[in-house]
């Protein structure tokens, strides 16, 4: 075997393999994230399909580590650090998707009533109990909305009410037939909105 062989082999085994080792733990650990994510949000016919690449990319991988007779120590650092990509990756697409619906729950000792309004304007479906809070009356808001909304809805609620206290929690099933999702804008504006709550 001529030196140019030899060199191109050395350059094949500690620099080429492991980096495509890194890349297929990236997408076989992100392909994981975002099917246990799906599992979670019972699309059941998606999650077996993304499940299918995720297990070949993992063999492929899996398959390049142990042929050869020699330990190949940059692969095996690769596969770690990819599994580590691959999990904040995951986390990324799960973000970027915003994929299902979350229940939101809003408490606040402050009058609720024009945040309820605002967000009854803008097509929510709320609902609104009394309850009994460590320092005395307070209003509990619920509802249910697709996670893309999240931003919009904290900032209404940040807006109206600074101060209140809220969750957000993921919801696995809704019965749409009961609860009514979002389907149009507030007309009016929140900066008008909140100027007018000031006003008044």
């Amino acid at each position: 075997m001529g030196v140019s062989s030899l060199l191109d082999m050395n350059v094949y085994i500690w620099v080429i393999l492991p980096v495509l080792i890194f890349v297929g733990r990236i997408l076989d650990v992100s392909l994981g994230t975002i099917r246990i994510i799906f599992v979670a949000r019972n699309l059941k016919y998606i999650a077996p399909f993304i499940g299918f690449f995720e297990v070949m990319i993992w063999l492929l991988a899996v398959r390049q580590i142990m042929q050869g007779d020699r330990i190949n120590i940059a692969c095996f650092v690769a596969y770690a650090a990819g599994f580590a990509s691959g999990t904040y990756v995951g986390m990324y697409l799960e973000n970027l998707l915003s994929i299902g619906k979350v229940l939101i729950r809003v408490i606040t000792n402050k009058d609720a009533c024009d945040l309820v309004k605002y967000l009854r304007s803008a097509g929510y479906g709320l609902t609104c109990i009394n309850a009994e809070g460590a320092t005395g009356h307070v209003k509990v808001v619920f509802s249910v909305v697709e996670r893309h909304d999240i931003p919009k809805i904290v900032k209404i609620i940040e807006q109206f009410n600074p101060h209140a206290f809220y969750t957000i929690e993921d919801v696995r099933f809704v019965s749409e037939k009961v609860m009514p999702f979002r389907i149009r804008e507030s007309k009016m504006p929140l900066w008008m909105a909140s100027q007018r709550r000031k006003s008044a």
